[in-house]
């Protein structure tokens, strides 16, 4: 494989930053379950005491939602005595059921090192769970494991895969990096014509580099 270039390893180190800085972004969300309908009001409400109550209810009814909004309020502190053990375990069974948001967030905190051990082949495993279920920061992620070789052996080909699936959710970064691989056939058969559709794209996100790619890769084509 050719090595990596200078552009997309810029780029690549700013998503890497990003998604350190984004964290988890652990944060309640609402569903249509009864129980977690009256814990949603009750905590917009204020009322974290009965909004725990409801969401423990929903949750050992196997409600994953629930689940993941009493992994929220343990690992922060929200409204109730911070327990991120008890927390995690919540999460972790969230995601197990098979809630993105849950896996996406274990995933992160994995890989950080945040509440558990680092372990960058298990945020990758967990990263791949939410990706294939749409999640596009997963989707992102996950493709930057494979990338730069990250708790998975480095493949151009799946991370070619899963920047497209990213980009194709309006991702401007990996609509660059995908653009990058097509103009040089990293992991894809080269191909111009792909490779300015995405610089476009990702020039019309308001990536600045992209607009200067497209430009250049759009005269090749017209030689």
């Amino acid at each position: 494989m050719r090595p990596l270039r200078v552009a997309p390893v810029l780029l690549l180190a700013a998503l890497v930053s990003f998604a350190a800085a984004a964290s988890a972004q652990l944060q309640l969300v609402p569903d249509d379950d009864p129980d977690l309908a009256r814990g949603w009001a009750a905590y917009q409400a204020s009322d974290t005491k009965a909004a725990f109550g409801h969401f423990l209810r929903a949750a050992e009814r196997n409600e994953r939602v629930a689940q993941f909004n009493l992994a929220v309020m343990l690992i922060g502190g929200d409204g109730v005595a911070a327990d991120p053990a008890r927390g995690l375990v919540w999460l972790r069974r969230a995601a197990d059921n098979g809630m993105a948001r849950a896996q996406y967030s274990l995933a992160v905190l994995t890989e950080q090192g945040r509440l558990l051990p680092r372990s960058l082949a298990d945020a990758t495993g967990w990263y791949e769970k939410a990706a294939r279920q749409g999640w596009r920061e997963a989707q992102l992620a996950v493709a930057t494991q494979y990338y730069l070789g990250r708790g998975v052996a480095r493949d151009y080909a799946t991370a070619a895969y899963w920047y497209e699936r990213a980009a194709e959710q309006g991702d401007t970064g990996a609509a660059y990096i995908l653009a990058s691989m097509y103009e040089h056939g990293d992991g894809v058969s080269k191909d111009d014509a792909k490779a300015l559709r995405w610089y476009v794209e990702s020039s019309a996100g308001g990536e600045p580099a992209a607009r200067i790619k497209a430009e250049e890769v759009a005269a090749r084509l017209r030689r």
